[in-house]
């Protein structure tokens, strides 16, 4: 019961900050005392404390009832790679055929699943792999990495086809979402690592990558820094766009062999889930898997899927874009090695980045 109540005030402190909210567990405790005392002063010392006994046993019930205790494990993704690593699943899922039971939510913005995690909304969520170290530092613990997801996605993308490395953004400006996430912590990172600084190149944040591309179709010299899928969405709707940087690339020549790679989204589980329904979450990181392998190796099949589920409007396009989409399922020691490396560069550049520090191990969901 402890571990729940420690895991219920942290979502109750990190739900405050996300301006959500949730219940108090003071309140359960408070109604179990009541129901207690009643049946004590109508019933023997003896039948007092079986009652007492009978109470404690109800209390435990209802703990294992809070959110995300059913079977059922609700999963939340954003509408982009990360989402398409998952298709199969999802088509599964809805046909009755998976082997575990889950729901799912798309959304377009990060900060709605961070939300939704902390107020028990959600079961496992599909984020930025900075966002999953913050929501561990904020939940104290209440959230676990079990894999990645994505790894780099990140192009530069422009007509100007002189751009041909970060230095070249110089006096430039770049448009592009992803405000305090892995775009703007990668991109100010290589920004550094080459000498410059965000005064050296103005930065045009929107809410959407949808708006971004727009912009590149209505400017013919603009430069936009977008993920796929939506890199080969806006090269289809301007056929003098070119993929000039790939940021993987850029990130490997500046870390050599020592730092880590570029992991743009990773999947993260509630710790009260990962303890209580730990055959599930394992069914799923399978079913994960199996999900990203069809991805990749059946793209015409998962195309269909992903137009299907609204990620991108037509197969076609799909079908482009996906072999450039880092669509993975790595957990384990590997997940650790890549992710805490990351994490590391992230928090050298900016400790609030990631949380303010780095996670320890019990971060890592290591089966």
């Amino acid at each position: 019961m402890k571990k729940h109540i420690t895991w219920f005030a942290a979502c109750a402190l990190a739900a405050m900050l996300a301006g959500c909210s949730s219940a108090s567990s003071e309140e359960t405790q408070s109604t179990a005392a009541e129901t207690t005392q009643a049946e004590t002063a109508a019933q023997t010392a003896e039948a007092s404390t079986e009652a007492a006994e009978e109470t404690a046993a109800e209390s435990e019930e209802v703990s294992l009832e809070a959110p995300g205790a059913s079977e059922t494990l609700r999963i939340g993704s954003l509408k982009g790679p990360t989402s398409m690593g998952l298709v199969s699943l999802m088509d599964l899922a809805e046909k009755g055929e998976s082997e575990g039971s889950y729901t799912f939510t798309m959304v377009t913005d990060a900060s709605e699943l961070s939300a939704q995690m902390v107020a028990g909304d959600l079961d496992i969520a599909l984020v930025p792999a900075n966002m999953a170290s913050i929501l561990y530092q904020k939940t104290e613990g209440g959230v676990q990495l079990i894999d990645i997801n994505t790894l780099g996605v990140l192009y530069v993308v422009s007509a100007d086809t002189s751009i041909q490395s970060i230095a070249d953004l110089a006096g430039k400006t770049v448009y592009m979402t992803g405000k305090g996430t892995t775009p703007e912590y990668a991109f100010n990172y290589l920004l550094s690592a080459n000498g410059l600084s965000a005064d050296d190149v103005t930065i045009e944040f929107k809410s959407e990558a949808t708006e971004v591309a727009a912009i590149l179709k209505e400017q013919p010299d603009a430069i936009g820094l977008l993920p796929q899928p939506f890199v080969t969405v806006a090269m289809s709707q301007n056929e003098n766009l070119q993929m000039v940087l790939d940021l993987t690339e850029e990130w490997d020549k500046v870390q050599a062999e020592d730092g880590g790679s570029l992991v743009t989204g990773v999947t993260v589980c509630r710790s009260q889930v990962l303890e209580e329904q730990p055959e599930a979450v394992d069914r799923f990181i399978a079913e994960h898997k199996a999900s990203t392998e069809f991805a990749n190796t059946d793209v015409e099949a998962a195309a269909e899927l992903v137009a299907a589920a609204g990620i991108i409007e037509k197969a076609p396009v799909a079908v482009k874009a996906m072999p450039y989409c880092s669509i993975v399922c790595i957990d384990g020691s590997e997940m650790k090695d890549m992710v805490s490396g990351y994490l590391s560069v992230l928090y050298e550049q900016d400790p609030a980045s990631v949380g303010g520090a780095l996670p320890d191990d019990a971060f890592y969901y290591l089966p």
